[in-house]
């Protein structure tokens, strides 16, 4: 992610809602984290959309009183806006993504009930199998987390045992 002064966001070349992402990636409720994504750059840059409500299951533990989004899911979220973003460039129908590492990661400001978490990723690497992006996700311009991480594409209808 560039360091640039803020201004306005670039305008996204498309918008992926939510029945197409989920067509996209296979997450489901209560694990399907990201709204909507913006494809800034086809298969380089996007910027999905979180809007985190008080009725999010993982509030009732996490924690009562003061419920705060577990820092795991904000990472799940980059990673499946990162998962549409790459499956949105086609060719990946019968693919699906696993996480290889999360290299980096810190947590700078709590994601709380009512916010909209904007979840911007950036491709540093993409290859036929695997690949590799920088995130940052974002609450009012103030960054609530940033990692680096890598995936890996596997055939959807797999064997047991090793990744294909």
């Amino acid at each position: 992610m560039t360091d640039a002064a803020p201004g306005p966001a670039p305008a996204p070349v498309r918008t992926i809602g939510p029945s197409e992402v989920q067509k996209l990636i296979p997450h489901r409720y209560p694990f399907l984290l990201v709204d909507t994504v913006d494809i800034l750059e086809e298969g380089k840059r996007a910027c999905g959309t979180k809007c985190v409500t008080f009725n999010e299951p993982f509030f009732q533990g996490h924690f009562p009183g003061t419920p705060i989004m577990p820092g795991v899911l904000i990472l799940e979220a980059l990673a499946q806006t990162a998962c549409v973003m790459v499956m949105a460039t086609g060719g990946y129908e019968n693919k699906i993504a696993f996480f290889l590492g999360i290299d980096g990661a810190k947590f700078r400001n709590p994601v709380l009930p009512g916010s909209v978490l904007k979840l911007c990723v950036e491709a540093t690497r993409l290859g036929g199998r695997a690949g590799r992006f920088t995130a940052q996700a974002m609450i009012g311009g103030k960054i609530a987390a940033e990692a680096e991480m890598s995936f890996v594409l596997a055939d959807r209808e797999r064997k047991t045992g090793a990744l294909s």
